[in-house]
């Protein structure tokens, strides 16, 4: 029944009226070369209260291409304590998951590069700040384990009153800004000079944050947080006609930011990336934020971003109980929603109404990571691209691909199919072309329980141009062989 129904999805996705022609051309031009990608923009963050060591964690991550991960959670991490596995305030740590586990059950053997959010809001006894000691240990532990951990970040989201700090002035940008430069960066690079240490930043946010932790911090890298809404406020419309481009802007005022400060080419880390700050609904188990995804990722890898972790892999779900939106002005066909990219398994993790899916189904935002995998590669480099006579519901990203190249495209168009002509300045012909394609019919399929993936077709040699239909609310991947 699987086979019929994905069957028909290709049908659907591939049919073409022969009278219908192309709308525009897209057209790659490989002499404009862009950042160098990062593979491990490829990435999703993991928690402290979920178990991974449950049978298809690790497999579900390692197959949709994810190498990168952060740990221990986000605000969590301002209250753990990774000796004890415990946290401060009753926050609720797996008493399975920890430190120890997480990298030998599902970092080690994925092959993931990880990243740590050091406590800096508490103390091993909660009734002070944190402790630089506690993280020096930390990063020796990890180095003598050979644990494959690259980042340290100091605290999360520090600059913001919800999170957990007891310094005072607690959430302060002199007081954050002092204590890593003189207790956490000199402590943990004299421990480890090799080890990555990071600071939190947040472009924008007042009072002035980012001037004074750029400014009197010391720092290898920086981790930036990106959620497109608020909930309550979520809109299709939104998410996918501007979120990306705000997120560009995001990441281009802070690369302004480290200008200033006198630290340009500073890696930039988006430690937490998704659609909604909190309180999640129905729209991140749909299409639109799975569309979202992907456009953001490809913004990430224009913009040269070092890496991103997508919050979250598992751990998350939500559901109207829970207080998010689950408005009818918001496409989907779900009664849950949430965090979690892939499903938690039986019962969801949090949820009172998912339905009974198996741990590690993919739902539609992992599909859409799991495409971004295919083309951030390490070695290959974005590319120009131009659009020529197509409709302003397409958008359009280019990359090397091997010997070829790629491109990743949109259709914003939530009802009609775009046909366009896709092209490659300089070069007339080609081995080999095809398609891979994730779309509002694919997911509709899961009004019925059926999580369908991407749909491929061959096109075959091409020359001058190749012929691509984009469905309606589509993501599709070309490849392009020389």
């Amino acid at each position: 029944m699987r086979l019929l129904n994905c069957l028909a999805i290709a049908a659907a996705v591939t049919a073409l009226p022969v009278a219908v022609s192309a709308q525009g051309t897209i057209t790659v031009n490989p002499s404009a070369v862009g950042a160098a990608i990062s593979p491990l923009v490829r990435g999703v963050n993991m928690a402290n209260w979920f178990d991974v060591t449950q049978t298809g964690v690790a497999s579900a991550l390692k197959s949709a291409g994810m190498q990168a991960v952060r740990w221990p959670g986000g605000s969590e991490s301002d209250e753990f304590h990774w000796q004890s596995n415990t946290a401060c305030f009753g926050a609720y740590v797996d008493p399975v998951d920890t430190f120890d586990t997480f990298i030998s059950k599902l970092a080690a053997p994925d092959k993931l590069h990880v990243a740590i959010t050091l406590n800096y809001g508490t103390n091993a006894a909660c009734n002070g700040p944190g402790d630089p000691n506690e993280a020096v240990a930390w990063v020796n532990h990890a180095a003598a384990s050979g644990a494959p951990v690259d980042y340290w970040t100091v605290g999360n989201e520090v600059y913001g009153s919800w999170e957990t700090d007891l310094h005072t002035p607690a959430n302060d940008a002199a007081t954050y800004a002092q204590a890593v430069a003189t207790g956490y960066y000199p402590l943990i690079k004299a421990a480890r000079p090799k080890a990555q240490v990071g600071v939190v930043v947040n472009p924008g946010w007042q009072p002035a944050w980012d001037p004074i932790v750029l400014a009197q911090a010391q720092y290898d890298f920086v981790e930036y947080h990106f959620y497109a809404q608020n909930p309550g406020s979520e809109s299709d419309s939104y998410l996918l006609d501007s979120a990306p481009q705000a997120l560009t802007a995001a990441i281009t005022q802070l690369k302004a930011e480290l200008a200033t400060a006198g630290h340009p080419g500073t890696p930039i880390f988006v430690g937490e990336l998704g659609s909604v700050s909190y309180n999640p609904g129905k729209q991140t188990t749909s299409i639109t934020q799975a569309l979202f995804a992907g456009m953001a990722l490809s913004e990430l890898m224009q913009d040269g971003v070092a890496r991103a972790t997508w919050w979250l892999g598992f751990g998350g779900c939500s559901d109207a109980s829970s207080g998010g939106n689950f408005s009818s002005s918001l496409y989907g066909w779900q009664s849950f929603g949430g965090y979690m990219v892939f499903s938690d398994g039986l019962p969801e993790y949090g949820c009172t109404s998912a339905p009974p899916l198996a741990l590690g189904v993919r739902l539609p935002t992992a599909q859409a990571l799991a495409m971004i995998s295919k083309v951030a590669v390490a070695g290959s480099h974005m590319l120009g691209v131009t659009l020529s006579g197509t409709p302003s519901t397409l958008r359009a990203y280019a990359m090397t691909h091997g010997t070829g190249y790629a491109l990743v495209l949109f259709n914003l168009d939530q009802n009609n199919a775009v046909p366009v002509k896709v092209a490659v300045t300089g070069v007339a012909a080609g081995a080999a072309a095809a398609t891979l394609t994730y779309d509002k019919a694919i997911y509709d399929t899961s009004q019925s329980g059926v999580w369908s993936g991407p749909v491929t077709k061959a096109l075959g040699a091409w020359s001058g141009a190749v012929s691509v239909t984009l469905p309606a609310w589509s993501m599709t991947l070309v490849s392009m062989s020389r």
